[in-house]
């Protein structure tokens, strides 16, 4: 695209959220713009109201390194899902591109060892699995013309049936090594080499949507796919690519879950979907399209984490957590749909 079809894309009703992203808009106006400050200060609420409860238990360096690495994988995860619900799109089959991506990877270690050569290989296995899903789901939306709920339902239940053809349906082992320098290794004897790797590819993808041509067109299709592709943005091709990107990092998220529980956890990952949608949701990124930053979907998976952690200090049923993230999730969408509807009034 050359620079005069860019400045059009600037100037259309299509890209009203793609110029708000620009980098020259300020900082603090694309954060204000996807509630990223209100989410905040409900994370900071509840951290608050634990740390009180609780100050002996939650308020510690162990429990608060607890709940980052436990938000670890499920950050990577949430920062792939921003990019398709920014889309106006959705991915239903990260848990399951996860678990397949974590057993191809662990396939690669069984055949060549536990070296760090095979380990770099299983993790480019793992993603490149990933991503390979990731375009198939692009291909069935864009080409297929297959709404994203149906054909992401649909890859859902084939990458985990197919990994449990691969491995008769038993977990398959890690070896040690892969746990114990990467999924329990703290660095500093504090910081654990998860989060900082959660934290390197929220950063990452957080520049790209922020700061690029890549992210412009991702808010831009968002917004109103017709007129992105009436000013010359390859519609198919990029939502292709983010479904890709999509897959990609649950590629990676798979690698990371096998490095922390040293074996594939094929049976836990059913609801990793909904964990990655709320928390992008919960950050600001809106359903419909168009809106939200890697900034709020970062706190938007930390609030989960930290009811998660603070109701098991208190001793209440950890079942209540579903509910709590549930409606809170109805109420931001509620919100999300009141704000358009006051937006696009006359």
């Amino acid at each position: 695209m050359n620079a005069g079809t860019e400045d059009r894309v600037t100037k259309s009703g299509a890209a009203e959220s793609a110029s708000a992203i620009d980098g020259r808009g300020g900082f603090v106006r694309r954060i204000a713009r996807t509630n990223t400050l209100w989410t905040f200060g409900v994370l900071f609420g509840l951290s608050l109201f634990f740390a009180v409860m609780r100050p002996n238990a939650f308020a510690t360096a162990f429990n608060i390194r607890s709940v980052f690495g436990n938000s670890a994988v499920p950050l990577v995860l949430a920062v792939g899902m921003t990019y398709v619900i920014i889309t106006a799109g959705i991915d239903l089959s990260v848990g399951s591109v996860l678990v397949f991506s974590g057993v191809i990877a662990a396939k690669v270690m069984i055949w060549g060892g536990s070296g760090w050569g095979v380990i770099a290989l299983a993790t480019a296995a793992a993603m490149a699995a990933g991503a390979g899903w990731g375009v198939v789901n692009g291909v069935l939306v864009t080409k297929g013309r297959i709404p994203p709920l149906i054909a992401t339902l649909g890859t859902f239940g084939m990458a985990l049936g197919l990994a449990e053809v691969i491995t008769n349906g038993n977990d398959v082992n890690a070896p040690t090594r892969l746990s114990d320098d990467i999924g329990n290794k703290l660095l500093l004897g504090q910081i654990p080499v998860l989060v900082l790797i959660a934290g390197a590819v929220a950063l990452l993808f957080g520049l790209l949507l922020a700061t690029t041509r890549f992210g412009r067109h991702t808010y831009a299709i968002g917004s109103n796919a017709e007129a992105a592709r009436r000013v010359g943005i390859k519609v198919d091709r990029h939502v292709i690519k983010v479904y890709a990107l999509s897959g990609l990092l649950a590629g990676l998220a798979g690698m990371l879950n096998l490095a922390k529980f040293g074996t594939t956890t094929i049976g836990s990952h059913t609801d990793d979907n909904l964990s990655a949608i709320a928390g992008a949701v919960l950050g600001g990124t809106s359903l419909f399209g168009g809106s939200g930053s890697i900034v709020g979907t970062v706190i938007g998976v930390l609030i989960p984490a930290v009811v998660n952690d603070g109701l098991i200090i208190l001793g209440v049923q950890q079942f209540w957590l579903f509910v709590a993230v549930g409606a809170v999730l109805i109420v931001a969408v509620f919100f999300d749909q009141l704000r358009r509807r006051v937006r696009d009034q006359p």
